[in-house]
């Protein structure tokens, strides 16, 4: 049984059946649309030149019948608790289900902030479908749009909104955007795009309150004294993990559903994947949890594998990728921080390597693919050293046609 029916959830329902898996598969969702994409719910699903009423159909992750064709049951309800001793889960409606194995897609939801005025009509978050046909009926009526928050979320939303030409404000407690996720060149060049396109940026403030009248929203009252008028109010304030079953099922968490590097939590009948799961590193006694589709997917599959047979501990390569207007970015790292960074230029825009320990880690790419996905292949196969990169100019394109040669002459090499 599968709890969610996200990317995460919907790939290991997938590779089991496509691993040959025989049993009965059953997806739990709350949804009430058949599984869909995420990531353009910030971006295509805001777009008025994209029509509404397709939406469900054409973000669906796989074609409605796939899952009566694969024998996947996906049933719409709410998983309430979870009897490890009989291996049962509770469903809204009073239905109790039995499962071999127990697969925690949970995903992620909008992180909740105190602030007064959250519930005024208005005031919109994003995080399913449901939610993003919402803002975007909401957006077809509004004039003045504030963002609460500079994460990716916030900015593609700001993005969609400036598209339509509405006067969009930002509100971000950091001292740049995208400060938890992207080093500061990167940082520079997305605020730098956003301000040319008319979004103002109110950088190390955050909201007092959200004010209204008449039960609705109309403005914004930030801490350091700004009156923002809005009349739509968009929270777009980070995530958490969704691991509340998981916690009243006696399982560790710890910001996410705790798993080794196997994906199995600390009952090893349940797994848990994407984006509510933390994986252990044994070597650093660390765990990190991520927030992807490439992740989700990854995980997905891993576990399918898993469940079928014996296979080496999880690894992956973590990716991320964010639209926003004439911007791409793009970024892997196969460790988090940095202690180097290294800016090129490349044909459109420009990468930023990053260094640990004198270790290629990550690159984060704005508009430059051709050396984005060179990068990919780099950290796919090796680390690549400072001295080794300062031998190409810091030329990670040049760096991966020597490693790709290298391994054409191995023996064995097709």
């Amino acid at each position: 049984m599968v709890i969610g029916a996200g990317h995460a959830g919907v790939q290991a329902a997938a590779g089991l059946r496509a691993g040959g898996y025989g049993g009965p598969v059953t997806m739990v969702t709350t949804e009430a649309h058949f599984p869909y994409e995420r990531p353009p719910l910030s971006k295509e699903a805001l777009d008025q030149e994209v029509d509404a009423a397709s939406l469900s159909f054409s973000l669906s992750l796989r074609p409605h019948d796939f899952f009566t064709d694969h024998r996947i049951s996906v049933l719409r309800g709410q998983a309430i608790e979870i009897d490890r001793l009989s291996q049962r889960v509770q469903i809204t409606g009073g239905r109790r289900l039995g499962y071999d194995h127990l697969v925690l897609a949970t995903g992620a939801s909008p992180r909740r902030i105190t602030l007064p005025g959250a519930a005024l009509v208005g005031v919109h978050e994003l995080r399913t479908m449901s939610d993003a046909l919402a803002l975007r009926s909401a957006l077809d009526r509004a004039r003045r749009v504030v963002v609460l928050g500079g994460g990716f979320i916030g900015m593609e939303v700001a993005s969609a909104a400036c598209k339509r030409g509405l006067h969009v404000s930002v509100l971000e407690q950091g001292d740049r955007v995208l400060g938890r996720a992207v080093s500061p060149p990167v940082s520079a060049a997305v605020a730098a795009h956003h301000r040319a396109e008319g979004v103002r940026l109110l950088l190390g403030d955050q909201a007092d309150r959200v004010v209204g009248r008449n039960g609705r929203a109309v403005g914004v009252q930030t801490v350091a004294g700004e009156w923002l008028p809005a009349d739509l109010v968009v929270l777009g304030v980070g995530s958490i993990a969704e691991d509340g079953l998981a916690r009243r099922a006696g399982l560790a968490t710890d910001d996410g559903v705790l798993v080794d590097e196997w994906l199995l939590t600390s009952d090893p009948r349940i797994s848990a994947i994407g984006d509510c799961a933390s994986v252990g590193d044994a070597a650093t006694g660390t765990s990190r949890r991520l927030e992807s589709i490439q992740n989700a997917t990854d995980q997905g599959s891993y576990v399918a594998a898993r469940i079928l047979g014996d296979v080496p501990p999880y690894h992956a390569l973590p990716s991320f990728w964010s639209n926003q207007g004439a911007l791409k970015l793009q970024m892997v790292r196969s460790v988090p921080g940095h202690d180097r960074l290294v800016v090129r230029q490349g044909d459109a825009g420009f990468s930023v390597l990053c260094l640990q320990d004198g270790l290629l880690t990550g690159v984060e790419s704005v508009n430059d693919s051709a050396i984005h996905m060179a990068a990919r292949r780099l950290l796919s196969r090796i680390t690549p050293t400072e001295i080794e990169l300062e031998e190409v100019d810091f030329d990670v394109r040049k760096l991966a046609r020597r490693a790709m040669t290298v391994d054409a002459a191995l023996p064995g090499s097709p």
